[in-house]
């Protein structure tokens, strides 16, 4: 089990830079420290909201591969912060999350909310009509209190109100969906949201009303239809990512 504030995730140190512009949604333009300017891959296709800072301190990774269009991606951004130094660094690239949190779930880190695990399993085929993927999908062990299978949807969550993180920061009518597929499965199986909170000075999660009404009274309507809510901190550095524990949630921003 991984301590809080211990690294869960190692790598080689990202490049920084500044932020020039980030433009048609996948794309980064930014001056590195030793004056290269560079087109990033932006994982992120949101708003970005609270999070994008055209000149501001940025982090990118460099990896060259003849599948890749682009040899950088932009992994963190610097945002002010009321924390204890006025900023911090945010983790941006959407694909990340999903990984956290299975690692967070092999390291045991979560066993106290779902128990023993025996497998894990992405993009698993379910929901009223058959056509969503829930994120992961775990099958408990045998000596698991609970029996029924575990569907587990997560959600990258950078946006914030001083210390109140916030989830959508726009419109997401995809998010509102698997809030109600999710609904369809209780009480047969196990329903988890999982706000993955990807910067370490906040210190609560709400759903954001001010920026998707309807997904905080579908976020309410599962609450009390069995859906259980673990929100997930990281802390993201230059070369590592460290957990920073569960947060606590209230049901409405």
């Amino acid at each position: 089990m991984i301590e809080i504030g211990k690294p869960l995730v190692e790598f080689p140190p990202l490049v920084e830079g500044i932020l020039i512009k980030r433009y048609k949604r996948f794309l980064a333009e930014i001056k590195l420290d030793n004056g290269q300017i560079i087109t990033a891959h932006c994982a992120n296709t949101g708003p970005m909201k609270g999070v994008l800072f055209p000149g501001g301190r940025v982090r990118v990774k460099y990896a060259p591969s003849p599948k890749r269009k682009l040899d950088w991606s932009w992994e963190q951004a610097e945002v002010p912060s009321e924390g204890k130094d006025n900023s911090c660094w945010v983790g941006i690239n959407t694909a990340l999350p999903n990984k956290l949190i299975r690692s967070l779930i092999e390291e045991d880190c979560l066993e106290n909310q779902l128990g023993p695990i025996a497998s894990i399993h992405p993009e698993v085929v379910y929901g009223a009509e058959g056509k969503s993927r829930i994120d992961l999908m775990l099958k408990p062990k045998e000596i698991n209190k609970d029996s029924r299978n575990i569907y587990i949807e997560v959600k990258n969550t950078t946006w914030c109100n001083r210390s109140l993180a916030l989830f959508p920061d726009t419109i997401t009518k995809r998010g509102q969906k698997h809030l109600i597929e999710l609904m369809s499965i209780s009480p047969t199986c196990k329903a988890i949201l999982i706000p993955c909170i990807s910067r370490n000075d906040l210190k609560l999660f709400a759903p954001a009303d001010s920026a998707d009404p309807l997904y905080g009274k579908l976020f309410r309507e599962a609450l009390s239809k069995d859906l259980e809510v673990i929100p997930c901190a990281f802390g993201f550095f230059a070369d590592h990512i460290t957990w920073e524990g569960i947060r606590p949630f209230r049901n409405s921003q």
